[in-house]
Order: C-alpha cells, then structure tokens, then sequence
C-alpha cells in the first residue's frame, strides 16, 4: 500500500533505485540489517557453522542438472551472455560485443545450492569430513514481476546456510533447530509473532524432501507473509552433483542436505505489523538509535539545554544505550518531534528550561505516546525498563492481534467469508495437491464474485485467492473421521491458509 511505501521512505529506510524491482538501503535501514544480521550469525556459530562465501554468478549447466529445481526458479533468473562491451558503430553508446559471447551463460545467483553442493563434491570424501557446514551473508537476484521494498524485491539481502550431515537424523534435528532460531530473530528482536511449520508438498522448496516455514501476518492487510525458511534437500543435490563419501565401513554413502535462510523481508514485516500513520515504529532492540534527547530552545537559556543534553546523551551512549541528541535551534520541538517519531526512535527525552530547573527530563515512549517526568538521577534506570517495558508490549499487542485474527471453518461455506473479514483460516484438511489447487482456485473466484469483480490482474503480487501458509506444529486435536473442509474426504491434519505476498 502507499501507507507502507511512505512509511519506509519517512523514515529513512530505502531508496527507489534506477534498475526496475531493485532497492538503494539507506543508512538506517542498513543499521536493522546489520543489527538482526550480528545476532542471527553469533547463534550460527555457536552451532559450529562457519561464513564462507560463493561466486555470484552459476553456470547455467548447473541448474539443469535438478529438473524439479531448475523449474522452480526458471522465471526468476537473470542470465549473463557476453562478458564485454562494445561502443556502437556510429552512435552514442554501448552494446554486447558480439565476439564476446559466453561458451556457456551464467546466471546471477537465485540461490546458491547447486554451486555450493558441487564445492561439497569436492570436499566432501570421508565420514571424517562431516558434519560440514558454511553460511554465507550475499545478495541473491530473483526477477519479480510486481515488487515492494524489503517485502518482495528483485535483489535483497540474506543469509544462506548449507549443510552436510551423515544421517537423517542429525540432518531433521538442525533443521529444526534453525527453524526456532529464526522464530527467535522475530518474536525477541523485531517482536513480531510467527507460526512455526511445515510447507504442504505443493509449497516446499524445489528438490527438496521438505520445507519448515516461520509464517507471520500483517494485520492492517489481513495477509500472512513467509518469514523464512528451513528445508531439509534430503539426498537429492547429493545424487545430482555425484557426492560420495566413504563411511564408516567403507561402504560408499550420500551425506543429507540442508539449507536454511532469512532475508531482509524481516525488516519490511517489522514495518508492517509495529508502525503507524505517525511513522515507523522500532521495536528497541533492534533500534538503531533507541533514544533521541530534545532540547526544547529558550531565549537565553539554549546554551545551557544544549550541555546538559549532551551530557545525558553521554551517559546513555556510556551505558550502552544507542542514543543522540537533537539541539538544533533552527527546527521548532514539535518539528523535532514529528521528525524523529518518523524515523521510529522508541524513547524521547525532552528538555525545556522547566525540566532543568528541576533536574529531570520528560520521557515519551514512541509506541504508546505516554509521557513520564524522570528525575535525572534515576534516568538510566527509567531508559532501561522503559525499553525492555515497550519490547515487551509490542510483541504481546501483536501477538493478541494476530491470534484474534486465526479463525477456524470446519466447511467450505466459513472459508471464504474468514478471508474477506482479513483472517488466517484454520481448516481440517485431506493434503492433497488437486485439492489445494482447488482451494486456490475457487476461493479467488468467490472472492471476486462477493466482491462484484470480474477478474484481477493475472500480475498483482497480492492475490485474492487463499494459499497454504502451513501444517502449523502446534496442531489441535484433530478426531478420526474428520471430514476435509472442501473435499470431504478423512482430514489428514490441520493447515493454515491466507491471502499472501
């Protein structure tokens, strides 16, 4: 929506770039990424993961070597064909030069499991040399046709790990594992809730045994969003790119694949679930600056606000806290004010002449608007808890937001209606593709109908038909004979669907 586009440009995030579906991040927007980037790769070390890093460019060879996944990214890929420019005969300009054309073209990096798992076949021939596992922080480029900043962009931001394990079992333990990593990313950094689960058959990614997914919502659109993803490959790139490896026994295995990843999409649901019509809202921890001191100008008395401004921000910035202080003369307070409120900062500490002839500042929470007069003696004190105070309350307020939003419909006569009053839908389902394509099908169809609509553009990146988000883990009791709310046949579980991005 506009909304979120003015939201994300206010406050300094992101740039519209001159290349279609890409993005320019800004300073601040940048200050998220390498925030939710520092904590995410500590917590993959400690799971004895190593950085590395892989070429940008695959050989197109690559991908047709896996039928189900070169399929699965064929439309998104960009292809690299010459390797030289040339100035045009004649006129202003450059071109390919014609002699310059590839033996074979390169594509620009979609994903990077077909390069990596044929490193592996390189370095992986004894049970010794497992588990191994890399993780690279790079940008991949997938061509979208309708793009949204940080939601859904041509090039973005992401980590990427992949990993060889000697057996199933160590292989479905971590991919669980990071799964829960990445839930942690949003529900203690970015206070964002999210659902833990797994991918239908139809939704998982391409060539792999299966996918585990951490889904969120947005409550202003009623969509769910993909936060990330775990998948376990099973065996399959390890056939594709011939990796053996001796065992124990000397008998010649396949190691079991996974790889994992989270991208700079968390910055645009964060956007979406915590801000509002004033700007962006920063959950604290992940705030680049997470208190901003305002002087409130007096004739006569600014050089003096000044200092002590400068002196409260110091001590701040020497507990630890990110803070700056704003003593521009120039700029009215409530300018001031509306200014930072659009770049998100959770704290303001405003000081006039009153609040310095009584030794205290008055603190704003961003979230809440409410105001405390705070003595300064007891200000880092106050700082601290009214952080840790709106980390807490974001989450729980998105968290009671989304679960009143998560309805149940036992038949396909509750289905359609739950979409259209903007909710997730919890349904009985028998987990068949025709069906799940059914579902997609006639939910959009009755959607457009209610709605007195003949069509949507084949194009839009926000749909009116119902998907799979996913097999929730935390199932309800789901009784023998459970009838499928839309074919009737014997329920095998319980799937959430929505409208998504």
């Amino acid at each position: 929506s506009q909304w979120y586009l003015d939201v994300i440009a206010a406050g300094d995030l992101v740039d519209s770039s001159p290349v279609r579906g890409c993005m320019v991040i800004k300073p601040t927007g940048m200050a998220l990424w390498e925030g939710l980037r520092d904590a995410l790769d500590a917590r993959i070390k400690a799971q004895g993961v190593q950085n590395a890093y892989f070429p940008l460019l695959i050989p197109v060879s690559f991908l047709s070597k896996e039928a189900e996944h070169v399929e699965g990214f064929a439309k998104e890929c960009a292809v690299v064909t010459h390797h030289r420019l040339r100035s045009v005969e004649g006129g202003v300009g450059v071109e390919p030069d014609p002699s310059a054309q590839l033996e074979e073209p390169l594509i620009v990096r979609p994903t990077s499991e077909t390069i990596i798992w044929h490193m592996f076949g390189r370095w992986i021939t004894s049970y010794r040399d497992l588990p191994l596992k890399v993780n690279q922080w790079a940008n991949v480029l997938r061509w979208e046709l309708r793009t949204r900043p940080f939601l859904r962009s041509a090039e973005f931001l992401w980590q990427e790990g992949h990993t060889a394990h000697a057996n199933k079992a160590d292989a479905d333990k971590e991919v669980l594992d990071v799964l829960d990593f990445y839930r942690r990313v949003y529900e203690e950094l970015l206070a964002v809730p999210v659902v833990k689960g797994k991918k239908t058959e139809k939704e998982k990614f391409a060539g792999g045994d299966y996918t585990t997914t951490v889904e969120g919502f947005i409550p202003n659109t009623g969509r769910g969003i993909q936060g990330a993803t775990s998948h376990c490959l099973g065996q399959n790139f390890g056939k594709m790119f011939k990796i053996e490896y001796e065992d124990e026994n000397s008998n010649k295995a396949i190691p079991w694949q996974n790889s994992w990843g989270l991208t700079t999409r968390t910055i645009g649901v964060m956007v979406m679930v915590h801000s509002d019509d004033k700007g962006l809202v920063l959950p604290p921890r992940v705030a680049p600056t997470q208190v901003v001191v305002i002087t409130i100008p007096k004739k006569g008395a600014s050089d003096e606000l000044a200092r002590k401004a400068d002196e409260v921000t110091a001590q701040l910035v020497a507990a630890g806290v990110r803070a700056v202080s704003d003593t521009r003369t120039n700029y009215t307070p409530g300018w001031k004010y509306s200014h930072w409120e659009l770049k998100g900062v959770p704290l303001r500490a405003e000081i006039g002449a009153n609040d310095l002839a009584k030794g205290q500042v008055t603190l704003v929470r961003r979230d809440t608007g409410e105001k405390l007069e705070v003595p300064l003696a007891t200000l880092l004190q106050r700082v601290s808890l009214s952080l840790v105070e709106m980390q807490h309350d974001l989450l729980a307020k998105a968290t009671a937001e989304r679960d009143s939003r998560i309805v149940r419909a036992t038949t396909w006569e509750e289905f359609v209606p739950a979409l259209d009053k903007m909710n997730m839908v919890l349904t009985p389902f028998c987990d068949e593709e025709e069906w799940e394509d059914k579902v997609k099908e006639l939910s959009r169809e009755e959607s457009l109908k209610r709605a007195g609509e003949q069509g949507e553009d084949a194009r839009t990146s926000t749909s009116l038909a119902a998907k799979t988000l996913c097999i929730p883990y935390d199932q309800p009791e789901l009784p023998a004979g459970t009838p499928c709310f839309v074919s009737g046949k014997p329920a095998k579980c319980w799937v959430l669907w929505g409208r998504s991005y």
